[in-house]
C-alpha cells in the first residue's frame, strides 16, 4: 500500500483520500485553511446560518455510492431532503415559473401552465436529446479518464453518437433548435452558468444539467451542504485519514519521481504518491519544477487556450420577516441575458461588474439554518473574476459595499425589497474567493466550458507526471458537486489499478 498525500480539503480531496484510505492506503490531507471543505465554505451569525458555496444538491447516487463504498449509508450521515418545488423563475417580464424538484413530465407541465403555446411540448423534446447525451456521455466522458481530443476521436466511428451530442453546436443554439419563447430560453441559458460558462460559447452537451436535475431530482441537505462536507470528513477520519490544516504546500518534488511536498517553512513531507486538490493552473504554472512544467508542456498549453470560468460577488442577508411567494431557490433574471455574460467575461471591453445581473437567492426554509420568523438568504449574482494586474480590480475602495447596495435596490426594483427588514448582511467579492479558497481570480470552476473543445482541454487526472494526479472542479471532469465526486472515483480507481 501506498503513502499518499492529497493536497486540499475540499470535496474532491476528501472523497478521493476517504476511497484511498478504504483501499488500504496510508493518507494525509495538507490544507492552507484551517478548516476542510474548499468552497463548500459556511457563516453563521446569531442564529442564521449560510452555505457560500453549493446550495443545491443533484446526482446524490455519487456520494451514495462513495458512502457505501467506504463504509455505510450516506443517509446514515446526512438527511437529504427533497426539494418539492426546485426554484422560482421570475423573468424579466414578471411571468413565475415554479418548477418542481424532480420529473421531467412535471417539469413540462409547470413550464406550459406558467409559460403556455408549445413550451411544455418543446421542453419534453429537448430533455428527449439531452436525455441521448447523457446516455451517450455518462460513461465515457464523465465516469472515465479523460485523454484529451482522443477520447473524441476514439468515438468518432459511432457516427450517431457523435450527432447525438453535436460537438459543434453551442447549447444557445442546440436550445433554439427546440424552443421558440424567449424566456424558456433563458431558462436553458442559465444551466452554462452552473459550469462557470457562457451558454453562445458552451457545447451543446450541457442540455445534460438540467436534465440530469430533472430526472434525478434537486435536493436539501438538513442543515445546510456543508453538512455534507462535515460527513465526508467525517468518514475520513473515521477510516484514518490525516488532516494537516494551516499546512500550505509550496512545492511538489518530482524529480526522478514524486518522493513527496515541501511546506511552507521548509518542512518535508514525504509520499509515494500526491494528488492535488488545486486549482490545476496553479499546480502546473507554480507547484511543480521547471524539468516537471516541460514533462506536462501540453497539458500547460491546453490551459492556456481554455477560458477561465466566471466567479460570484455573494450578499449574506440575515433578515426579520418572511417574503411572500418564495422558494428555496429563486432566480430573477434580467432583460438582457447577453449583456450579463459580455460584462462578466469582457469579449470586446474590458470585464466589470454586471450592471443589471441576474440575482439567485437561496432561502431555506430549514429551523437549522433559520430561526423562526426570518429569513438567511444567501444571494448570488455572476461576476467577473478578480485580475488586479489589468482586467477586473474587486479590490478597489468602497466597491464591494457599493455593488452589494446596487443589486439590492436591483432586486427591490424586481419586486423583493428586503432593505428595512435586514439586520445584518455581509459580502464577498470574488477577490474574497480566491483569497480564501486559492482558487485563481475566484473562478469557482476552474475553467470554464467556452468552447467546442474545452471538454477535452480541461486537465487530465492522471497527469504526465508518474504519481502525481489531479482531483477536483479544476480538472475533469469538472465543478460541482457531482463532478467533483466522479473526479475523486476515477483518481482512486487508477490508483488502484496503478
Amino acid at each position: 500500500m501506498a503513502n499518499v498525500v492529497v493536497i486540499g480539503a475540499g470535496m474532491g480531496g476528501m472523497a478521493c483520500a476517504a476511497r484511498l484510505a478504504s483501499k488500504g492506503h496510508a493518507v494525509t490531507v495538507l490544507e492552507h485553511n484551517e478548516t476542510w471543505g474548499g468552497k463548500l465554505g459556511v457563516v453563521s451569525h446569531d442564529g442564521h446560518v449560510f452555505d457560500t458555496g453549493p446550495s443545491l444538491l443533484t446526482l446524490p447516487a455519487v456520494y451514495r455510492d462513495l458512502f457505501l463504498k467506504t463504509g455505510g449509508a450516506l443517509e446514515d450521515s446526512i438527511e437529504l431532503v427533497d426539494l418539492e418545488t426546485a426554484f422560482r423563475y421570475q423573468f424579466a417580464d414578471g411571468t413565475v415559473l415554479k418548477m418542481p424538484g424532480v420529473g421531467i413530465g412535471r417539469c413540462a407541465e409547470a413550464i406550459g401552465d406558467a409559460l403556455g403555446g408549445e413550451s411544455a411540448l418543446q421542453w419534453r423534446e429537448f430533455m428527449r436529446r439531452a436525455a441521448k447525451m447523457w446516455a451517450v456521455t455518462r460513461k465515457p466522458f464523465l465516469e472515465s479518464e479523460l485523454h484529451g481530443m482522443k477520447s473524441l476521436v476514439s468515438m468518432s466511428w459511432r457516427i450517431g453518437d457523435l450527432r447525438t451530442i453535436s460537438p459543434t453546436k453551442t447549447l444557445r443554439e442546440m436550445a433554439q433548435h427546440y424552443i421558440s419563447d424567449p424566456r424558456l430560453l433563458t431558462l436553458v441559458d442559465r444551466y452554462a452558468t452552473y459550469t462557470g460558462s457562457d451558454p453562445r460559447r458552451a457545447p451543446a452537451a450541457l442540455a445534460t444539467v438540467p436534465y440530469v436535475e430533472q430526472m434525478f431530482g434537486a435536493y436539501h441537505v438538513s442543515g445546510g451542504l456543508r453538512e455534507l462536507g462535515r460527513a465526508l470528513y467525517q468518514r475520513a477520519i473515521d477510516l484514518g485519514v490525516t488532516f494537516e490544516f494551516s499546512s500550505t504546500v509550496e512545492n511538489i518534488a518530482t524529480e526522478p519521481k514524486v518522493s513527496g511536498v515541501t511546506l511552507v517553512g521548509g518542512r518535508f513531507v514525504s509520499a509515494d504518491i500526491v494528488v492535488a486538490n488545486a486549482d490545476a493552473s496553479l499546480v502546473y504554472g507554480s507547484l511543480i519544477s521547471a524539468t516537471a512544467q516541460q514533462q506536462t508542456k501540453p497539458a500547460r498549453t491546453a490551459l492556456a487556450k481554455s477560458t477561465p470560468s466566471l466567479s460570484g460577488f455573494s450578499i449574506l442577508v440575515a433578515a426579520n420577516g418572511k417574503t411572500p411567494d418564495f422558494e428555496h431557490h429563486n432566480v430573477f433574471f434580467p432583460q438582457n441575458y447577453d449583456a450579463e455574460f459580455e460584462s462578466v467575461f469582457g469579449y470586446t471591453s474590458k470585464a466589470k461588474p454586471v450592471a443589471d445581473p441576474t440575482i439567485y437567492i437561496c432561502s431555506p426554509s430549514d429551523s437549522k439554518m433559520t430561526p423562526d420568523g426570518k429569513e438567511s438568504w444567501f444571494l448570488l449574482v455572476n461576476a467577473p473574476r478578480h485580475d488586479a494586474a489589468g482586467g477586473m480590480d474587486w479590490n478597489q475602495p468602497g466597491l464591494k459595499e457599493n455593488y452589494a447596495d446596487q443589486i439590492l435596490q436591483t432586486l427591490a426594483a424586481r419586486g423583493v425589497d428586503v432593505t428595512n427588514r435586514i439586520t445584518w448582511q455581509a459580502a464577498s467579492s470574488p477577490a474574497d474567493l480566491e483569497r480564501n479558497t486559492m482558487a485563481p481570480g475566484g473562478s469557482i470552476y476552474g475553467t470554464s466550458s467556452n468552447g467546442m473543445r474545452s471538454a477535452f482541454l480541461r486537465p487530465e487526472n492522471v497527469t504526465k507526471i508518474p504519481n502525481l494526479y489531479l482531483v477536483g472542479g479544476s480538472s475533469h471532469p469538472g465543478g460541482g458537486l457531482p463532478l467533483v465526486g466522479m473526479s475523486a472515483e476515477i483518481v482512486a480507481n487508477h490508483i488502484g489499478r496503478a
